[in-house]
């Protein structure tokens, strides 16, 4: 029982570990995904800065670059908009 616990428990960490908001992330993690790179970095915080992304729709909408594929390989790194994953 208690072998079950602390595995659950670790997959709860791991899993919380890779969850990035991007509503709230930083420049330096926007950077350190895999993709997202500086230009695309800039974007989304220009973009950001006007208002918070609604859902991933709306990221798609107003960043340039960011379409279904690119969206899906953010969402599978542990990218939430809104806390929600790419559907």
């Amino acid at each position: 029982m208690l072998k079950k616990w602390v595995t659950g428990a670790l997959i709860c960490a791991h899993l919380s570990v890779f969850a990035l908001e991007i509503n709230q992330a930083s420049e330096a993690e926007l950077d350190s995904i895999k993709g997202m790179g500086p230009a695309m970095t800039r974007k989304v915080l220009i973009a950001r800065a006007e208002k918070p992304f609604a859902n991933w729709k709306d990221l798609m909408l107003r960043v340039s670059g960011i379409g279904k594929a690119k969206a899906q390989h953010f969402s599978d790194q542990g990218v939430l908009v809104n806390g929600q994953s790419f559907p």
